[in-house]
């Protein structure tokens, strides 16, 4: 299946159709307008996206419109990621087994320490054991059995937008008033 992605991935046309649609919802022939190509050749390209399966196509009624699929993405880029296999004794913290591998690093606030870059690539980092996202900070989690540790870079995604003034306990009193 990754094949697909990649030979998906291999079109400028279709590289920036999904760039496109990771923008906003798009209606095919919206996006061949777009893009500058016609209604079929587009259709074309999104039956190749959709077949990699990384575009979805939601309908409302009788209008068709395409939405990125960016798991599938984000799983083709894992194709991408590097492998470790390291040694550590047992009860050894999850920070102190990533401080054997290269490129990872660490940041020490007060006596806190995290994840504050791959490879020089800065951002707030997450990680799984086996799969599962432990409740517990990086450093406290004990490694008594072998196991595998994924780091995760968290990507900024604006979910909520709240705007915040704030009035002194003097204006709030004169307004109740």
């Amino acid at each position: 299946m990754k094949e697909n992605i990649f030979k998906a991935l291999g079109s400028k046309t279709r590289l920036k159709m999904l760039k496109l649609s990771m923008e906003g919802i798009y209606h095919i022939s919206g996006l061949a307008k777009a893009v500058g190509i016609s209604v079929p050749v587009a259709a074309k390209h999104v039956r190749i996206l959709e077949d990699a399966e990384l575009v979805k196509i939601k309908k409302f009624g009788k209008t068709h419109v395409l939405m990125v699929n960016k798991e599938k993405l984000y799983e083709a880029m894992e194709a991408f990621s590097e492998d470790y296999e390291i040694e550590i004794l047992g009860g050894a913290s999850i920070l102190d087994a990533l401080k054997e591998v290269a490129g990872v690093g660490i940041k020490k606030i007060g006596d806190k320490e995290f994840i504050a870059s791959i490879d020089n690539e800065g951002g707030f980092y997450v990680y799984e054991v086996n799969g599962k996202s432990p409740n517990m900070p990086i450093n406290e989690y004990k490694m008594e059995k072998g196991g595998e540790i994924e780091i995760k870079r968290l990507v900024p995604v604006l979910k909520k937008r709240v705007k915040v003034s704030v009035r002194s306990k003097e204006e709030k009193n004169s307004k109740n008033s």
